[in-house]
């Protein structure tokens, strides 16, 4: 078990959601093992990690002494058995069922019976990702917002077969790490969050295909009309058009609402590889 007074997480992906979600925790006061495929991968999360503490600390939201606690409960790893002594595991994989389910059933084998396993997708429903694992009942969905530290929601998805006590202890974890929960009792595919901005993000996006208005001014009617912090176009931008179109098209393939089709300006995005701002160019450049 772990030195920490709050218990041991493991993540498992080191990307931009992975990175997040082990610095809230560490944050925290979880002790974090943070895993991906390569060392280099590690490394890249860790470093956006020890980035984003400093910036916490320049603005004086952390002391510096907070900070370097925190990283110190960071440790990296390769090998997907450092997630074995984990009292929660959290899942930032790519968006692949595929992907998804044989890590579960990975997971499942080497973990404690009383692990909780949780996803962070934001579309796959986590029935799909438990029937992998022969314990269905502790598989649940945290889905956490971008970027972790500043987003103040988490949205818990309830499989088929997840347990009150696993939903209790999902909410107990995300809580902790400082965020507001809202409960998805039916996990269809894109859960409540992801189906409303991507409804909203594909319309904006058919608008700007269709020659009705710039991509400008979509954004604008949505900060300025509806109070919005960041037009949907942006927000695709920020987040990667690519997972806009990866998180839709699993909504689309579950529901066949036409509403959750990829218009074809998005495909052709991807295809070109204007990704947005990781990229350095979407419906905006950067």
């Amino acid at each position: 078990m772990s030195g920490s007074t709050q218990g041991q997480v493991a993540v498992v992906g080191a990307g931009l959601m992975g990175a997040g979600i082990a610095q809230v925790a560490a944050v925290a006061g979880y002790d974090v093992v943070l895993r991906d495929v390569s060392a280099e991968a590690v490394d890249r999360g860790w470093g956006a990690i020890a980035a984003s503490l400093a910036k916490f600390v320049e603005k004086e939201r952390l002391t510096q002494g907070d900070a370097d606690s925190a990283l110190a409960r960071v440790t990296g790893a390769t090998d997907l058995d450092a997630a074995a002594d984990a009292d929660i595991v959290v899942e930032a994989v790519f968006e692949d069922v595929d992907v998804k389910r044989e890590l579960f059933a990975a997971l499942d084998r080497m973990t404690r019976p009383e692990t909780v396993l949780a996803t962070n997708t934001s579309a796959i429903p986590i029935t799909q990702i438990a029937a992998a694992t022969s314990s269905p009942e502790r598989v649940v969905g945290t889905h956490f917002f971008s970027p972790v530290p500043l987003m103040q929601l988490c949205e818990l998805v309830r499989g088929y077969r997840t347990s009150d006590l696993t939903l209790a202890r999902a909410r107990t974890f995300a809580e902790a790490v400082g965020k507001t929960c809202v409960v998805v009792n039916r996990d269809i595919s894109g859960f409540v969050t992801t189906r409303l901005i991507s409804a909203l993000a594909l319309e904006a996006a058919r608008l700007v295909e269709n020659g009705v208005a710039s991509a400008e001014d979509v954004d604008t009617a949505c900060r300025l009309g509806f109070g919005h912090a960041m037009g949907p176009l942006q927000t695709m931008d920020l987040t990667g058009i690519d997972i806009m179109v990866n998180a839709a098209g699993n909504v689309y393939d579950e529901s066949q609402n036409e509403t959750f089709a990829p218009p074809e300006i998005l495909r052709r995005m991807v295809a070109a590889g204007d990704l947005g701002r990781k990229s350095g160019r979407g419906f905006y450049q950067y």
